[in-house]
């Protein structure tokens, strides 16, 4: 019998890990190509793991969002650099956006381990549906005439969006590139590939506030998994970032070998899935 627990435990411990490493690959790639985090691919499945390992629903969801967001910032990094190589990261952009939301994140994550989960994410969904909506109708991109402008926006458009953004991604353990990406298009001048590869810059920055919040926060909690810094799940960390960091300049090189219009169908259809998802239409539509 107890040859037979251990194997049972040893073959759990396996599907466990490669779940995680092929989420992680996943992650990296769609962050390279779309300068997104991959918060809404990480943070199901390690909700659907924690879940079997017997944690509590809603500390599952904080310990979803706060390691979602420490895998975001490797992997945002790594990201970072391969657009950088295209020459479509403007860094002193990224960098305000970045700081300001740095400041967002991680007041978003400290109302995030105090909030109602369910409707945090519903406000989510609703918002991210709403701006797929409106890139949809854009009636033309900038990128697809002047593909090496620079935005003229002054810095406090920056400040205003670093921290809005920062705000929703501590509060729902995504990058913040989901919203970002449209919001440096529409409202403040981007081209989609510059949109694109500063996204990466920013949303470390919304990650590492993120970061702060979720581990100041959910230190000394009870019904944590081993080896957890507050809500940080550093197994789940460890298998997800290893994986996506060599995943994301893979990404990035995709992302420009593909025409602008398609990359933005693929942004679309992307914003209204995770959007559906988090009000929990897709579950009411019995899908």
């Amino acid at each position: 019998q107890d040859l037979c627990l251990q194997a049972m435990i040893s073959e759990s411990l396996i599907f466990y890990a490669l779940v995680l490493l092929a989420t992680g690959i996943a992650v990296g790639f769609f962050c390279g190509l779309l300068g997104v985090g991959g918060g809404f691919l990480m943070v199901p499945v390690q909700i659907w793991l924690l879940s079997l390992q017997g944690v509590e629903a809603t500390q599952a969801t904080r310990i979803a969002f706060a390691t979602s967001l420490a895998v975001v910032l490797p992997t945002a990094i790594s990201g970072c650099r391969g657009h950088s190589c295209w020459g479509m990261v403007l860094w002193r952009e990224g960098v305000i956006i970045g700081l300001f939301g740095m400041l967002g994140g991680f007041l978003g994550g400290t109302i995030a381990s105090h909030a109602p989960g369910e409707l945090l994410r519903t406000i989510f969904g609703i918002i991210v549906i709403l701006a797929a909506a409106r890139m949809l109708l854009v009636p033309h991109f900038q990128a697809l005439q002047e593909p090496h402008n620079r935005p003229r926006k002054s810095i406090i458009h920056y400040m205003i969006w670093g921290v809005a953004v920062g705000v929703l991604s501590g509060l729902t353990g995504i990058g913040g590139g989901l919203m970002l990406v449209p919001i440096m298009i529409i409202a403040l001048g981007f081209n989609l590939y510059q949109a694109i590869g500063t996204s990466s810059v920013a949303i470390s920055f919304n990650a590492l506030g993120g970061i702060m919040a979720y581990a100041i926060n959910g230190w000394g909690m009870e019904g944590l998994p081993s080896y957890c810094l507050g809500y940080i799940d550093l197994l789940q960390f460890a298998l997800l970032a290893g994986s996506s960091i060599f995943a994301a300049p893979w990404g990035a090189k995709v992302a420009h070998r593909l025409p602008a219009d398609r990359l933005k169908h693929i942004f679309v259809i992307l914003m209204f899935y995770i959007g559906l998802k988090m009000i929990r239409a897709i579950e009411w539509a019995g899908l």
